[in-house]
């Protein structure tokens, strides 16, 4: 594993960080101190859904259980859970 370069702008909370391959985005959020909403943390309350701005060929593919969570709460392709999605490289910009 080698650190990559994260650009993220979570609410009004700009911040630039240094994490592992493959970090999920809930704990890159807690890294920089731009606290999102929660409830889970497994996949299954989609309340941690965040929209990819910017950078989704960084991002790993959807789990059969995120992709299912994403269609009941009727989110657009470019919608993420925080606690499944995994950042795999690159800079990327999300918006709770």
């Amino acid at each position: 594993m080698f650190p990559l370069l994260l650009q993220t702008a979570i609410r009004a909370h700009d911040s630039t960080t240094i994490h592992s391959e493959r970090t999920r985005l809930i704990e890159i959020s807690e890294k920089v101190g731009a606290s999102i909403t929660y409830g889970c943390r497994e996949g299954e309350c989609g309340t941690c859904m965040m929209r990819i701005v910017s950078g989704m060929e960084h991002m790993s593919e959807r789990s059969v259980l995120e992709d299912q969570v994403l269609q009941e709460n009727m989110a657009g392709r470019n919608h993420r859970l925080a606690c499944q999605a995994q950042v795999l490289g690159g800079d990327i910009i999300v918006k709770a």
